[in-house]
């Protein structure tokens, strides 16, 4: 029988009783609020360990393995979900690649029972189990990470590509509210390749999305300087998109202001 958040098989956690998902699920930190993670949302932001991707400019390598043992349990984290509850809308599950934890659906539905909103950062690397979540989700910020010819240098994964555009896709044609966003470093892809990248989100209707320049806390891989982003590409993504932001590395003051085309 599935251990879903609607079957209450219990096991011992320390002092305490857990079902099997809560026993399973690898939160590795907490946020307990936050106005950025889901712009326009009140939230809490939960970051679950694991991702099959290897991108440079990941600020949060650490969350890559899974072999580490999980900082914080799911009681912990309920317990400060109950607490802040009145001062919030939702939460959002980050990473890593969130999708990568099988507890997921599970914790998502806990939320919802509590009744908060829900969301997700995703780079899509799992199209099934994105599509399992969907039902489940109010929203999602998705990280398209380059043109389809750069896609496997970035992530160091073959067929990422692929998956990806799957997964976003499937995003789109469910209906869940959504923002894709890129994040930008002039070294390792060039303005064209951002644009190429653009082009392909619109092909596939996407209508809200958000440059991010490249920012260097928590980057373990030494990376060749970023020049910044230009006023050419601005423009030219600005025309391509009805909703389109920048989020600056310095938090200057395109940072977060969408504009329409």
């Amino acid at each position: 029988m599935s251990d879903t958040a609607h079957t209450e098989h219990y096991i011992r956690g320390g002092d305490h009783l857990v079902t099997p998902w809560q026993a399973r699920i690898r939160v590795s930190a907490f946020v307990p609020f936050s106005t950025v993670d889901w712009p326009g949302t009140a939230s809490a932001v939960v970051f679950l360990q694991g991702c099959p991707w290897r991108c440079g400019y990941c600020q949060n390598p650490g969350l890559q393995s899974r072999s580490e043992p999980p900082a914080l349990t799911w009681q912990h984290v309920e317990s400060a979900l109950r607490q802040r509850a009145d001062s919030l809308d939702g939460v959002v599950f980050s990473g890593g690649e969130p999708t990568t934890d099988r507890a997921l659906p599970n914790a998502l539905r806990a939320v919802l029972d509590m009744g908060l909103r829900t969301g997700l950062h995703t780079g899509g690397a799992y199209p099934d189990r994105l599509a399992a979540l969907l039902p489940l989700l109010d929203w999602v910020g998705f990280d398209i990470k380059a043109d389809a010819a750069h896609y496997d240098s970035i992530t160091g994964a073959r067929g990422s590509a692929l998956r990806a555009m799957r997964s976003a896709r499937m995003l789109l044609a469910s209906g869940v509210a959504c923002e894709f966003r890129l994040t930008y470093h002039s070294a390792l892809l060039s303005e064209l390749a951002v644009l190429r990248a653009a082009d392909l989100l619109t092909t596939l209707g996407v209508r809200r999305f958000v440059l991010q320049e490249f920012r260097p806390e928590g980057v373990v891989t030494e990376l060749p300087p970023h020049a910044g982003i230009s006023q050419h590409l601005l423009r030219e993504l600005g025309m391509r998109f009805p909703l389109f932001a920048v989020r600056r590395a310095d938090g200057g003051p395109a940072c977060g202001q969408i504009s329409g085309r």
